[in-house]
């Protein structure tokens, strides 16, 4: 007869918490709290695929990818630049990236919705900010310049 063996109670709790912790994912987004001090939120990512659900007032969003491609020598020292910008179809989105290893996070808004330009703003907590110029030739493809707090300059293009 063969004998079923388990493991321990603990074991199994080890094990499956590894197994959660290995197959997890989420970005952090640094927020301002009324008194002007900066908080870190841990938002889990959705799997790849999953349908993004509607944005306050019912219009439904797009994350799209972000290229930055040195356009002057200081720009050559990071290389390409990849982040992600929410376009919430309503003039505004959400704009993050990882620059020299500080999390910038900010916001990307619609000059005017006749002409499709806009500007972007990011900061991270280290103090490295960037700001950005760009067309959106369609609600999910575009492009622009930026510009960082050191000096550095890329061309931004948006979607793929």
């Amino acid at each position: 007869m063969l004998k079923k063996t388990f493991l321990p109670d603990w074991r199994r709790i080890v094990i499956l918490t590894l197994a959660a912790t290995a197959v997890s994912a989420c970005y952090v987004v640094p927020e301002r709290t009324a008194d002007g001090t900066v908080q870190y939120s841990y938002h889990p990512l959705p799997p790849p695929g999953t349908p993004i659900p509607p944005a306050a007032g019912g219009s439904p969003s797009a994350t799209l990818s972000v290229r930055l491609y040195p356009a002057n020598e200081q720009a050559t020292q990071t290389g390409v630049v990849s982040g992600t910008v929410t376009n919430l179809m309503t003039g505004k989105g959400r704009f993050v990236l990882n620059y020299l290893g500080e999390v910038l996070s900010g916001e990307a808004t619609r000059v005017s919705n006749e002409d499709k330009r806009g500007v972007a703003s990011a900061f991270g907590s280290g103090g490295m900010y960037m700001s950005c110029e760009y067309l959106m030739n369609t609600p999910f493809q575009g492009a622009g310049t930026c510009s960082f707090a050191n000096g550095a300059n890329y061309r931004m293009h948006i979607g793929n």
